[in-house]
């Protein structure tokens, strides 16, 4: 009942929500806790981690939001999050983000290189360079 109740007023049914999760690769983290979870979860792996620090107001990182979303499409073995410096301003400062867009990209943990700005083709050889490295 719930889930026809929901898609009757223009919910996503419950059985749904996970696939529709997955239209977009990208996860995006609004809280410290949960950002610190998902990096601990991963950090202990070989897969690669590309942060997207942006903000709402960035006119350069609304433009290259679509092209980090094809990425995460296209590289499904990498983890693509998206960090507001705004609203996670002390996890911006902890990988000392000083302008937007900044592509940070990880790896066990550790910072392997990164991308200021809307540098489209060098953060997708970037990517390709580091994902399958060790």
């Amino acid at each position: 009942m719930g889930s026809f109740l929901s898609s009757w007023i223009g919910g996503v049914p419950a059985e749904d929500s996970a696939a529709s999760s997955e239209v977009s690769r990208v996860t995006s983290f609004h809280s410290a806790s949960r950002w610190q979870l998902h990096l601990s979860s991963i950090k202990d792996t070989s897969q690669l981690l590309v942060i997207d620090f942006s903000a709402s107001w960035c006119g350069p990182c609304r433009f290259i939001e679509p092209a980090i979303h094809a990425m995460a499409e296209k590289f499904t073995d990498v983890d693509f999050a998206k960090i507001d410096v705004d609203e996670l301003s002390e996890v911006s400062q902890e990988f000392q983000v000083q302008a937007m867009p900044t592509f940070v990209l990880l790896k066990k943990g550790k910072e392997v290189d990164r991308v200021v700005g809307a540098k489209k083709d060098e953060l997708e050889k970037k990517v390709e360079k580091f994902r399958h490295s060790a």
